[in-house]
C-alpha cells in the first residue's frame, strides 16, 4: 500500500500548531509509518507537490503569499485541514482588521520606527486588506480548533484521515 502524502505549512500565525504537531513526540513515528511528509517547514521541497493527499494548513490568510500558497495547496491536495484557531477563525492575525492596512503599516514602520522609517517592500509580500480564516479563501474539508490544538487532537485527526475516514471533530475538539 502506498503511503499517504501529507503537506504542511503555516500562513499568518505563530507556528504554535506545528509545535503541537511535533509535541506528538514518539507517536509521530506511528503517523510516519503510514504517511510521508512531502512539504513543510522541515522538508526541503520548494513548491507544494502535485498529488498531495492531505494538506495541513496553520494560520490566517493575511498576505498575497498566504493566499497563493493556500490556493496552490488546495489545487494540489485531496483533503485540506485548517489547523488551529487562526486557520479556523482568523484569531489573532484578524485583530488588525479594524485598521486600514496602509494606516497600520505607517503606524508600525513609520511612526514607530526609531531608525530608517519606511514601509518595507523588498521581499515583503503585500498584505491583503483583511486577515481571514482559511475557509474564506479556499474550500476546507476539516476544521481543527485550538490555540494550538492539543497533540492528541492532531493525532486523532491524522489517524482518522490515514485510515480513510473523515474525522468527527465536533465531539472531540473545542476552541481555545
Amino acid at each position: 500500500m502506498d503511503k499517504v502524502r501529507i503537506g504542511t505549512c503555516w500562513l499568518d500565525g505563530c507556528s504554535g500548531c506545528h509545535m503541537s504537531l511535533l509535541d506528538m513526540d514518539e507517536r509521530i513515528v506511528d503517523v510516519l509509518e503510514k504517511a510521508d511528509i512531502v512539504f513543510g517547514p522541515l522538508v526541503d521541497a520548494q513548491e507544494w507537490p502535485e498529488g498531495t493527499d492531505v494538506a495541513v494548513i496553520e494560520g490566517a490568510v493575511s498576505s498575497q503569499d498566504d493566499l497563493s500558497l493556500a490556493r496552490l495547496a488546495r489545487e494540489r491536495s485531496g483533503i485540506v485541514v485548517a489547523l488551529g484557531d487562526c486557520a479556523v477563525t482568523g484569531n489573532v492575525p484578524a485583530m488588525r482588521n479594524g485598521i486600514p492596512t496602509r494606516k497600520l503599516l505607517e503606524r508600525v514602520y513609520v511612526e514607530g520606527a526609531s531608525e530608517q522609517p519606511g514601509i518595507p517592500t523588498d521581499g515583503v509580500p503585500p498584505l491583503l486588506s483583511r486577515a481571514e480564516p482559511l475557509h474564506a479563501s479556499i474550500e476546507v474539508d476539516v476544521h481543527v480548533p485550538g490555540c494550538p490544538p492539543k497533540p492528541e487532537a492532531i493525532l486523532f485527526v491524522l489517524g482518522e484521515l490515514l485510515e480513510g475516514r473523515t474525522p468527527d471533530v465536533g465531539s472531540r475538539l473545542r476552541f481555545g
